[in-house]
């Protein structure tokens, strides 16, 4: 659908917006725009590398010929390898699986897909990312990023990359050609996302196309002074009320979260100073008066969303589309009764300290019947987002439910829609997510941030513009892969 819609520029058809503004059903776009139907289509044949039909059919030998027929030198390869074996959650639920052993463990090596066609195709520059844990993972008793490296610059050919860490400002001053592990490490807070997200990008540059090239364009993320917080994105964003998995009603919810506030009202916290429970019990009965002078009846609504003025100018240009009359994809999901009063918890906890509570802290009422719920384990299973700060890492866990995405109203007592998590993900309004509810929510958390790759475009765009300017040959690059699909 993206891919379509890229086909009109910036100005996307007008049936899309009386489709999202819920002026029409969504109509057969291959029928009314045939030709951009078609042609995304083949910009995204969706091929599932390492499969037998895919390396069988000599698909991506196709398609590479084609890239380097079309674009010559001006090539970019960009992928984010499988990261389940290198995620710290990951290597965590694996520590608690029979038999696991991790040294054997073949998903450290799916990236070779990923070098596969980069020794193939051997872009002008490829953009590699993944999950920080990359950076301390480790298979048959070697670094896996040190050997993700190496292979990297193999695969360009004997001495034909540079490889660039997006975050050093080193590359801008030309001090050294080789960063540090930690360097390949982005904070996407510090570039304006409103999320702490943390992950490894790695550029590499082909040698041969750069050899003149000022250190000044060698691509390099500037750090911004503010950050951006969670409230600057979603603070004005209309409000709504979660719903109740059994039994639904706005009248059931309200009376639900009122139970609620009576519950934590009456409970004591044996963790909290005495005048730290004085201080929450203000802040509850402030939201308990706020509570009863509005509460939110519908789990969605149908209207246009600006964003803050403490939003930078250019996020929120970005972010916001006035062609807009509602928000696509903003509707609450359903609760248990019995987590909406540890949402309720936790909101109000996280604006009278701060910060979101720790299981210990959690009056032991509150406590769901989880055998690992004392054990340290899972100290965050309910986790607030702080108005004032940005968001914690919004991930495809997010799909399976809410307990790490609390919304930071306790009047609203709930976890955040897809519509919220994709403005933390700094994804456009007028970004569709298709699917039921579920993949919606996949399809946010499993993305870089659009603000940051814009970004990082950018960084390496003097690249491209140099390459263009240099009108360098073809060369033999490529003519392996030329050949064997000829002889397909």
């Amino acid at each position: 659908m993206r891919s379509f819609l890229r086909k009109f520029g910036s100005e996307f058809p007008s049936e899309y917006y009386s489709f999202l503004n819920g002026e029409i059903k969504e109509p057969e776009w291959s029928e009314l725009y045939p030709a951009q139907w078609r042609e995304a289509l083949e910009q995204t044949p969706r091929l599932e590398l390492g499969k037998k039909e895919t390396s069988t059919d000599r698909l991506l030998d196709q398609r590479i010929f084609e890239i380097r027929e079309k674009y010559g030198n001006r090539t970019l390869l960009i992928g984010g390898p499988p990261c389940q074996a290198y995620s710290l959650a990951g290597r965590s639920r694996n520590r608690g699986v029979t038999n696991y052993d991790p040294q054997g463990d073949e998903r450290h090596f799916l990236y070779q897909e990923y070098v596969d066609i980069l020794s193939r195709l051997k872009p002008a520059v490829f953009v590699m990312e993944n999950v920080k844990g990359l950076l301390s993972s480790v298979a048959r008793g070697d670094s896996i990023f040190q050997t993700i490296l190496s292979d990297l610059r193999k695969a360009m050919g004997p001495d034909s990359a540079r490889l660039i860490a997006l975050s050093s400002s080193m590359n801008s001053l030309g001090l050294k050609l080789d960063s540090t592990p930690g360097e390949y490490m982005v904070r996407a807070e510090d570039h304006g996302i409103p999320q702490a997200r943390h992950r490894v990008f790695i550029v590499g540059l082909r040698k041969d196309l750069i050899e003149n090239l000022s250190d000044l364009l060698l691509p390099c993320l500037e750090k911004r002074s503010e950050r951006v917080a969670v409230k600057d994105v979603i603070g004005e964003m209309p409000p709504l009320r979660s719903g109740l998995s059994v039994g639904d009603s706005a009248d059931a919810w309200s009376e639900s979260v009122w139970k609620a506030f009576l519950t934590i009202r009456h409970s004591n916290n044996p963790d909290l100073s005495g005048a730290e429970w004085g201080e929450f019990r203000k802040v509850l009965k402030g939201c308990l008066e706020s509570f009863d002078d509005e509460i939110p009846t519908e789990r969605a609504k149908y209207c246009r969303a600006r964003l803050p003025r403490t939003c930078p100018s250019d996020l929120r240009k970005w972010i916001f589309d006035d062609k807009l009359r509602r928000l696509p994809n903003h509707e609450t999901r359903g609760h248990m009764k019995s987590d909406l009063v540890r949402y309720l918890f936790a909101s109000t906890f996280g604006l009278a300290f701060g910060r979101s509570p720790k299981a210990s802290e959690f009056p032991p009422v509150l406590a769901p019947h989880h055998r690992n719920w004392s054990s340290g384990d899972f100290s965050d299973r309910f986790r607030v987002q702080i108005g004032d700060r940005p968001a914690t890492t919004i991930t495809s866990h997010i799909s399976k439910d809410g307990h790490y995405y609390i919304h930071p109203d306790p009047v609203q007592c709930r976890s955040l829609t897809v519509r919220e998590a994709a403005r933390l993900q700094t994804f456009p309004d007028n970004y569709f997510f298709k699917g039921n509810r579920t993949q919606q929510y996949i399809q946010v958390g499993n993305a870089v941030p659009p603000f940051l790759a814009r970004q990082i475009a950018e960084s390496i765009w003097g690249v491209f513009q140099f390459i263009g300017e240099s009108r360098r040959p073809l060369g033999n690059v490529g003519q392996k892969s030329r050949s064997s699909v000829k002889a397909a």
